[in-house]
């Protein structure tokens, strides 16, 4: 049996840090709190053996990207250390300080080099990224077969349907490869469910 994770309250911080930064934040298209699928990212990288960095980084790993940047990363470095930063950063598939004016790349740019960046990333980097890529694929699916959402789902994203499933399909197939079992097996299983519905 394996030794428990004892958190301790940095996670207590990390926590309250994450619900100021995603404030009323709702995940696309619903009105749930985004702090449910951080919630949901921490407790899935504890559930599959992370440590409390990792979940801190569970916790944070939107931060930077969705709100502020380098500005937003470095203030993560400086409240949780480099390893959390780390994380964080490895796991944005876009940092543009758009406060300066910075644009995004294109999505579709974005994403293969989120995929390229995951065939080199550690094993840290997976943990988080699989937690945070399977409980967004799980929410796609109860949404799904939601009988009041169903197929509109797919009007949340900015790519079509086949897009979205192609980026969650080369997704798995990496973490497959990268990071082997459980986990990566059911967001392997998901993608198929939702090619077929």
């Amino acid at each position: 049996m394996t030794q428990a994770t004892v958190l301790t309250d940095r996670f207590d911080r990390a926590l309250l840090y994450a619900t100021h930064v995603h404030g009323g934040q709702v995940r696309k298209g619903t009105g749930t709190l985004y702090v449910a699928h951080l919630l949901a990212v921490a407790a899935t990288v504890l559930e599959y053996g992370g440590g409390e960095d990792l979940a801190i980084a569970g916790l944070l790993h939107d931060s930077a990207e969705d709100q502020g940047g380098k500005a937003r990363l470095d203030d993560v470095r400086n409240r949780f250390g480099p390893r959390v930063a780390r994380i964080v950063e490895a796991c944005s598939d876009s940092l543009a300080d758009t406060a300066a004016g910075e644009r995004k790349a294109g999505w579709e740019e974005r994403k293969r080099k989120y995929i390229a960046h995951l065939e080199k990333a550690g094993e840290d980097v997976l943990r988080v990224s699989l937690a945070d890529k399977v409980h967004n694929a799980r929410a796609i699916l109860r949404d799904l077969r939601k009988s009041e959402i169903g197929a509109e789902i797919w009007k949340r994203f900015g790519q079509p349907k086949e897009r979205t499933l192609w980026y969650y399909e080369s997704l798995a197939e990496v973490f497959k490869r990268r990071l082997p079992g459980q986990l990566a097996e059911e967001l392997a299983e998901i993608v198929a469910v939702l090619k077929a519905e």
